[in-house]
């Protein structure tokens, strides 16, 4: 971000002033540098240092300032400086003392962090020193011996001029038998905000108070009633007891004027550690009691104190990756899961603390965005994205910091976060001097901001790490505490969301490709979205055969959410075991609602039943579809399939109808299905032998066989009478024939004589015998051989 050559508003009389001092001082540094170094003796030969070289010149000495009181001092008020000299050099140092020096005001936030890095002393450029009675003796300071400094100077005694930000240096002098002459042998610099009256337009701060844990619950719960909670740990109660972590973050925030960020699943742990809980042993069978509950009644009573009057934003449930669903989670289908933890947080923070949140802030890991990022957060119902400035990064030559709200489009605004100041917190505060330069560093950075145009107000935004260590929050507490309202008054971050963005101000969202290598590094992997994807497709099988839903959904639903925290981040071996651990506890239970296997059968009836065994070992009754499958069904049908009950912790069998229509061996499969139609657990195969065929298909088959015999014979008879018919007319003919020739021609014949018609294929009226012929058996008079 540009800065300011110099502040605007410094008068050009004490611009003039200081370079009037400081060109004076300047030009005598030739002169005290060719003093204070003493050549070396004639003859002498340059040696090779050693592998670990002892300190030298103005780094002899190692100068700790481990407390400054007040961090913004009034001109009434008296400033104390206590710290820790140690003599990092190989010989000792006599004659030492300990002095304060009154630096230069900053002309801009870089010169602010320039004067932080300097480790050497550098006259001019380290100021004057304030001598006389206000130094403390150190006397001798043997090699590698440290001593302690305290001493206190009237704020007037500083001769402080008007508003800005002073270097301050603490020094101790001394000499060496070598070099017998007083010198500058360490020094440290801080720097102290002087604002003898407030400023005419304030900047509004907002400091975010981030209340959020790693995960510690388990999907596993006890078989009870009431389903008692298990965690993988007790580490969260050492957190909420005195000194914890999150006790102090709640002790510290409750009197600063700070916006509070939830992730609302520790307040949903740390809810269900008021009741009865239990703790994961070594094996997956092993638990304890837990011993938080006492601990967890006070810290939420606490929190509810501490939130009162402060306005609270929620995470989206467990405080998922953003940026991995953006990069590596889109295609698994994972929004689904931020859409639920998003709907999840608000009644979460209501539930717990009786308190509506607001759900419409996303904070991407670091404030590190891209368009993608962006795409994400919103379609979750976030309409305000805290950013931070190192990555909406300022395109233009802005010469000063500007408003934190930015319209990035759709409706939607990013509340860029000042990187200097969201990180100024992030080392190690448990070292008092480190403390003690971040909060003075803060300080000095926002007044540094209002002095930039004293005449224009902005709104800046203040986003700490994640997850802040106990003396990272004390030097957060502190830094706050520090500031008098003399430069800058405190806003919510609702407030920051709508204040009137900069015209000047940057509002183009980085693509993709700008994303931090490293953060990107860090990001959960595409294999581990794929494994969610697996574990909730497995759920929504298991769901669709439950009667008792919210049993088993709600604690998986919120593991599965778990599993996408931001805070694996940091620990992603603990992040692929979590997910494992989920997916094989859920697998388990499926895989207690199964077939019992069943052995080959014989069946020895054309019609029969198949009994098959549904075993349910869960605590709940579980409704499913029973489907049987005949791989032969030309041999063996079986019955439809069976939507059944099973009662929980019992067994039931299904018996379905079969019919064997021709002997010999049938595969048989059996598949339990959701009542929608999804295959649940795997195939039950097994063989049915028909052995016997019944009575009835004997007779069917009898009758069958009769029937063809029978119209063989009927066929047979019925060819023989028209054989025997033309017989008995070919007869007839030679007999009237031979008549004829030996009376001669008839006579016609009368009305009683008339001749009768032969029909053929029936019996004619009797005549006379005339030869050896007896009746066929069918009385046709066929002719019949002997």
């Amino acid at each position: 971000m540009a800065e300011p050559a110099e502040l605007q508003g410094t008068t050009s009389a004490r611009a003039r002033r200081w370079l009037r001092r400081s060109g004076a001082l300047l030009a005598a540094a030739p002169l005290l540098a060719g003093v204070l170094q003493i050549p070396a003796a004639p003859g002498a030969h340059a040696q090779p240092a050693p592998a670990q070289a002892k300190a030298t010149g103005s780094r002899t000495v190692d100068v700790a300032i481990d407390s400054l009181t007040p961090t913004t001092p009034s001109k009434s008020d008296t400033l104390t400086i206590a710290g820790t000299v140690t003599n990092k050099g190989r010989s000792t140092i006599n004659a030492s003392y300990v002095s304060l020096r009154v630096g230069p005001t900053m002309n801009g936030r870089n010169d602010i962090d320039t004067a932080a890095k300097r480790k050497d002393y550098t006259v001019g450029l380290d100021g004057t020193e304030v001598a006389g009675k206000y130094e403390q003796k150190i006397g001798n300071l043997p090699a590698g011996i440290s001593r302690d400094f305290t001493f206190s100077i009237p704020v007037k005694e500083l001769n402080l001029g008007g508003s800005g930000v002073y270097q301050l240096g603490v020094s101790l002098t001394g000499q060496t038998r070598s070099q017998p002459w007083p010198q500058v042998m360490g020094i440290e610099r801080t720097f102290l905000p002087w604002q003898p009256t407030a400023a005419a337009k304030r900047s509004k701060l907002t400091f975010l108070w981030p209340l959020i844990s790693s995960t510690h619950l388990t999907a596993r719960t006890g078989a009870d009633e009431q389903q008692t909670p298990i965690f993988q740990n007790d580490d969260l109660a050492a957190e909420l007891a005195p000194g914890g972590r999150l006790q102090q973050l709640v002790a510290l925030g409750k009197n600063l004027p700070v916006t509070w960020v939830i992730d609302p699943d520790l307040l949903a742990t740390v809810d269900a550690m008021t009741k009865p809980y239990e703790v994961q042993g070594q094996t997956e069978d092993e638990t304890t009691d837990g011993r938080g509950q006492a601990v967890a009644k006070q810290w939420l009573n606490d929190l509810q104190q501490a939130i009162e009057g402060h306005q609270v934003v929620a995470l989206p449930f467990a405080d998922p990756d953003l940026a991995s669903l953006a990069h590596r989670g889109k295609a698994t289908g994972a929004l689904r899961h931020l859409q639920t933890a998003t709907a999840l947080a608000s009644m979460t923070v209501d539930t717990v603390l009786h308190v509506k949140p607001r759900t419409d802030f996303a904070w991407p890991v670091n404030g590190a965005v891209d368009s993608s990022i962006v795409d994400v957060a919103t379609s979750a119902g976030a309409h305000n994205i805290i950013a931070r400035s190192d990555s909406l990064r300022e395109t233009g030559d802005l010469p000063y910091t500007p408003t934190a709200a930015r319209q990035i489009g759709g409706g939607n605004t990013a509340v860029v976060a000042d990187a200097r100041l969201s990180t100024a917190f992030m080392g190690d505060m448990t070292r008092a001097e480190n403390a003690t330069l971040a909060v003075q560093k803060f300080l000095a950075q926002t007044q540094m901001l209002t002095l930039q145009v004293p005449d224009k107000q902005r709104s800046v935004v203040v986003a700490p790490q994640r997850i802040p260590t106990t003396s990272q929050a004390q030097a957060m507490a502190a830094a706050l505490g520090g500031l008098s309202g003399r430069w800058t008054q405190p806003a919510t971050l609702g407030e920051a969301a709508k204040a009137q963005p900069d015209p000047r101000a940057t509002q183009r969202v980085p693509s993709a490709r700008s994303y931090p290598a490293a953060l990107r590094r860090q990001e959960l992997p595409t294999d581990g979205f794929r494994k969610i994807q697996q574990t909730q497709a497995t759920l929504d099988r298991f769901e669709e055969i439950l009667t008792a839903k919210d049993r088993v959904v709600t604690p998986f639903g919120s593991a599965i959410t778990r599993e996408m925290s931001t805070s694996w981040r940091n620990d992603p071996r603990g992040a692929t075991g979590f997910r494992d651990s989920v997916q094989a506890y859920l697998q388990g239970l499926t895989e207690k609602v199964r077939l019992v296997k069943k052995t080959d059968m014989t069946l020895s009836g054309r019609s029969a039943t198949i009994p098959v065994t549904v075993q349910n070992n869960l605590l709940q009754p579980v409704q499913l579809r029973l489907v049987l499958r005949s791989g032969q069904g030309n041999r063996l049908a079986v019955g439809d399939p069976q939507v059944v009950t099973v009662q929980g912790g019992h067994s039931q069998s299904v018996k379905f109808g079969t019919t064997a229509n021709a002997n010999g061996r049938a595969w048989v499969t059996a598949q339990m299905y959701t009542v929608d139609g999804q295959a649940y657990g795997p195939e039950m195969s097994f063989t049915v032998n028909v052995t016997e065929i019944t009575s009835t298909v004997i007779l069917v088959i009898a009758g069958g066989v009769l029937l063809l015999v029978l119209a063989g014979i009927r066929i047979y008879l019925q060819r023989k009478r028209s054989a025997a018919r033309s017989d008995e007319d070919a007869a007839g003919n030679g007999e009237k024939q031979d008549g004829e020739a030996a009376e001669g021609e008839r006579a016609e014949p009368g009305e009683d004589e008339r001749p009768r018609a032969t029909v053929p294929g029936q019996p004619s009226d009797p005549v006379p015998d005339t030869g050896s012929q007896s009746a066929g058996p069918s009385g046709s008079g066929e002719k019949v051989d002997h």
